[in-house]
């Protein structure tokens, strides 16, 4: 399986994440749709840096009908995707 950093996110004006990227990358940008069917299907895994400097990996999570990406929840501002600079 394929492992990508993920350091920045695009939003859009609801603040939803809409693209993970990491600048110089092959892969990057790669829109929620497409990294959600990459993490469903097992080809790649996404993580972004901790504050240990270890991996926190993005999970594929369902509300209803909708799904949507985040990293477990913790006390850290760091890895959430949501605070990522913007791509």
């Amino acid at each position: 399986m394929n492992e990508r950093q993920v350091s920045r996110t695009g939003k859009d004006m609801n603040g939803d994440i809409t693209t993970l990227c990491h600048p110089g990358s092959y892969w990057s940008p790669r829109s929620t749709t497409n990294a959600i069917a990459d993490i469903e299907s097992r080809q790649c895994a996404y993580w972004v840096m901790n504050r240990m400097g270890g991996k926190t990996y993005i999970h594929v999570v369902q509300r209803g009908h909708k799904k949507y990406l985040r990293t477990d929840p913790n006390d850290r501002t760091c890895d959430n995707l949501d605070e990522l600079p913007d791509c």
